[in-house]
This record gives C-alpha cells, structure tokens and sequence, in this order.
C-alpha cells in the first residue's frame, strides 16, 4: 500500500516482554542495528528466535538450523528488502517493519506499520461488515480508528509502542485479518480525522449499545465528563425493536447461575476487590447505583462474609458467565431466586455488549443501511467534532 506523504507511523507491541519470538520475513530480509547496519541477511523462509541476551542490552539471535546465536548489543529491525514483502512474528505477517528491545525481564517486539496499512486491519477486525449496504459504517469506523491511533501515539511510550494489538486499544491481526472490501471503505477517507479543540479525539467505540450510548465519565472512574463522548439515543421508531442497533446478535441476552455456580464464580473474582477479605457463600446480590441509561455502576454482593461493593468498571470483571468470559455488558436488570432468605438461582437480562461509550458499532450498520452517511454517522455519536483531513 502506498503511504501518503505526511502519513504517520503507529508502532504496535505484538510481543510485550516475553521469553522469546520467532521472526520472518516474505522475502529475502536484513537484522540491522539501529543505525542501519547490516547483522545477518536471511532468505524468505528463514526464521530467528529472539531471546534476551546475557548482558543488560543485549540480544539473542538463533538463525534456523544454526548452532551458535549472534549476539546484538542493544535495539536490532528486522526489515524486508523489498518494499512489497512482509515481516513475520509467529506464523502472523505484518506490513511495515519490526523493532526489537529489551523488555524489563524478555524482549519485545513492535511493529512500526504505516497509519494506513495499520487500519486495513483494524477496521476489518473491529468491525468486520462487508456488505455493500454497510459500507459508510465501514468508513465511520476507518475515521474513528484513525482517530483513536493518532490520539494513543506516544501514550505508552515507556513500554516502546504506541498500542496494544487487543481490545486494550484496537484490535490488530496484520496482512491476513485484511479484506478487499474493507480495503476500499478504509482508503475512501484515508487521512480523515475527528478533532475537538484542534487534537484528535478520543474515539472510543462499542459493539451493541442495547437502546443508548453512555457518557464516557458515568463509565469509566475518575474520569472528568468528555463533551463528545455524551449519552446518544439509537432509538428510530416507537417499537420494542425500533433501534438501529436491533440487528446485533447481542442486542437482547439472558445468563443464569444457581447458588453454587454463582458462589464459584465469585470466589474467583471478587478476591481482587475484598482486601484480603474471606469471601464465603453467597447470600444475595442487588444492583446499587446505575448510571442516567440504567447502566449498573455498583453491585452490592452479599456473602455469608458480608457486604462486599463492586464499584464501576469491575461490574463485567466480577459477575462472570464462565471463568474465561466477561459479563456482556452492564447494561441489565437482576432477578433473585431465595429459598429460607438465601438466593438459589440468578437471571440476568442484559442488553447490548461493551462498554457502551462512543460509537455504538452495529448502531452504525444499521444507521448505514437507512441510509446514513459516515459524516451524519460520526456527527452523531461524537456529537460536536469536527471532520478534517489530516494528511
């Protein structure tokens, strides 16, 4: 993909200190130090295992089928010899090229991908829709991204990237996770941004917003209220269904535990908020504050311990369906089953998935199927920024 001059580079940590990583390339590729020099040339196929050396910089590198390692003191990139081919990590390929360094106890691996390139998988991977009908959701959520990566560069510049690959931050999967379709939508606003203030916005994005979005400081802690980032109703009709965002397989959900289930799943979660506190059997559970949309904000767990409170931002982590699977949202209504005083089953039934900030994204699809442009789109749910072209 051509890059577009003044384009910026986002650098992402695809492998966060770890042990080792296993590097190629597409074509014939060079490990150079950061000055450019020359360490080894390898042939498309040949792989490296990278592992921290035995000196505090150092860096160790085993070419396949070699014996001995070479040993770089510091930084090295592993950067293809054409422009075209593509750099390895794992059996995953990436455009761009890759950084090196010493993680605090491992090394890390960062891919320094063009802005551009970056997003032709982010956008297919976050949002996924290629239906001809969805494109304009396609281009809101290229701009959004866009905005989101230009916002987040520099903000974990202790750690040597920009992002994380994950919902931490975007989700990432490189030349593989890309689609022609996506690819067009993405290119169609290359370079367009959201702004407030002049700086790119803090585009925070969500699956299933269930009836309305939230206001970003009702859901995250100690955060100060975002003017941009407001409660935004995906209602278009007066019926039950009569949301933009209905066509989502997680508009409407239910989960069930009875007493035990529910005892064993909190005796795995809730040990990170109770102080060293034991956690016991439980007894009951209600919900305590909720946000202007009905959001739960604060769950009150009660044990044959106590009372145990589970603030904002936990609610998912704590009232887990499965040990591997958060709550879908907090968007929900509690119903408690008690036999002598004690519950015996919980039902929950909930509404959409995700943190419920910014642009609800299957709200977006279907904005675009009734006809919505991206810029009415992104007008909506970033509700006064602007839309300019950054490059």
């Amino acid at each position: 993909m051509t890059v577009a001059p003044g384009e910026p580079t986002i650098r992402v940590g695809l492998v966060v200190d770890r042990d080792s990583a296993i590097l190629s390339a597409s074509g014939q590729w060079r490990v150079v130090d950061p000055s450019g020099g020359a360490i080894a040339i390898m042939d498309a196929g040949e792989t490296v295992i990278v592992r921290a050396g035995d000196g505090g910089r150092d860096l160790s590198l085993t070419r396949s089928g070699a014996a001995a390692p070479i040993v770089a003191q510091g930084n090295v990139v592993i950067v293809p010899e054409r422009p075209g081919d593509f750099v390895g990590v794992g059996s995953r390929r990436y455009r761009g090229d890759l950084l090196v360094l010493r993680g605090t106890a491992g090394i890390t691996v960062v891919n320094r991908v063009p802005l551009e390139s970056y997003l032709l998988s982010v956008v297919a991977l976050e949002l996924g829709f290629r239906n001809p009908s969805d494109k304009e959701a396609v281009k809101a959520q290229a701009v959004a991204a866009r905005s989101y990566a230009l916002r987040g560069r520099g903000r974990r510049e202790a750690l040597g990237f920009d992002v994380y690959p994950t919902d931490a931050d975007q989700v990432y999967g490189g030349v593989d996770a890309e689609f022609q379709e996506i690819d067009e939508s993405v290119v169609a606003v290359s370079g367009e941004v959201l702004t407030w203030q002049g700086q790119p916005i803090q585009a925070l994005f969500h699956s299933t917003c269930g009836f309305s979005t939230e206001a970003s400081d009702q859901v995250f802690q100690n955060q100060q209220p975002v003017p941009y980032l407001r409660a935004v109703s995906d209602r278009y009709g007066d019926g039950d269904h009569d949301f933009y965002c209905s066509i989502s397989p997680k508009f409407r959900w239910r989960e069930e535990w009875d007493a035990d289930g529910l005892t064993a799943i909190l005796a795995r979660t809730l040990p990170a908020i109770a102080n060293g506190r034991t956690v016991g059997r439980v007894i009951d559970i209600r919900a305590g504050r909720t946000t202007p949309t009905g959001r739960v904000a604060e769950l009150v767990v009660t044990t044959t311990s106590g009372d145990f409170t589970v603030g904002n931002g936990r609610v998912r982590e704590v009232l887990r369906p499965a040990p591997d699977r958060q709550l879908q949202s907090t968007l929900f209504q509690l119903h408690v089953d008690k036999e002598n005083g004690r519950l015996t089953k919980l039902v929950v039934s909930g509404a959409g998935y995700g943190h419920g900030v910014g642009m609800c994204q299957f709200g977006a699809v279907g904005r675009a199927r009734a006809g919505e442009s991206y810029r009415t789109i992104l007008a909506t749910y970033y509700n006064g920024t602007t839309l300019e072209r950054y490059y």
